[in-house]
């Protein structure tokens, strides 16, 4: 955590998502839990696979969320205290009341 004290709750799910994941973590960054889509059935033999922010989260050793409609569960961010909420193609809406909580 050299880099920065505020605890960061991120927001995250594809490929995409995970490269700005692991900058922060290897950067050094206080990433205190991480929020991403469902885990998804894929290919023929519909194996669930993890989603690419998760797979680093779970490396890291981060406390993942994975609700399916965050507009109806979001409660257990208050238990996170995160200090930043960094959303980067998550895929889902973020509900006005949890964005006017935490600006």
């Amino acid at each position: 955590m050299k880099n920065n004290a505020k605890k960061i709750l991120f927001m995250g799910t594809p490929y995409f998502a995970e490269k700005i994941l692991t900058f922060l973590l290897v950067s050094g960054y206080n990433v205190a839990a991480v929020i991403s889509q469902p885990d998804k059935l894929v290919g023929r033999k519909q194996v669930l696979e993890m989603t690419p922010v998760k797979k680093v989260a779970v490396e890291y050793n981060l406390i993942v969320f994975q609700p399916f409609k965050i507009k109806e569960e979001y409660q257990f961010i208050d238990e996170i205290k995160p200090d930043i909420i960094l959303t980067c193609a998550y895929g889902q809406i973020i509900p006005k009341a949890l964005i006017e909580k935490y600006l």
